[in-house]
């Protein structure tokens, strides 16, 4: 989980719950303390975060040794009504997508929409 951007202030377009959902999507078996860095957060705040996709049921874990490994329920849909319909699986292709675009374009500037 290199590149980590700059902090930032203000508001952003993405949920911190989305951040940490996408950050447990690219490693199943990623660290607290990684997710809490790449997302720009807290380990305390990442760990408030997961017991709300856990309690909910868009997430779930298995204790392996002294790490767990993370399970997403794809089917799973989307809480607000705005995105009803929409599944887990459905937002996070979108944020695959976008981190694949932009890791291949050199500088990590995002590509210029079509």
């Amino acid at each position: 989980m290199d590149g980590v951007p700059e902090p930032h202030s203000g508001w952003t377009f993405l949920t911190n719950h989305a951040r940490v959902l996408a950050a447990i999507a690219d490693d199943r078996s990623v660290r607290i303390r990684d997710i809490a860095a790449h997302c720009r957060l807290t380990e305390r705040a990442v760990q408030k975060i997961i017991a709300d996709l856990e309690q909910d049921g868009y997430l779930s874990h298995t204790r392996e040794g002294r790490s767990n490994t993370y399970r997403i329920d794809p089917g799973k849909v989307l809480r607000h009504p705005a995105e009803a319909g929409l599944t887990v699986a459905s937002l996070l292709s979108l944020l695959v997508q976008a981190e694949a675009d932009r890791a291949t374009v050199p500088g990590g500037q995002s590509p210029a929409p079509t």
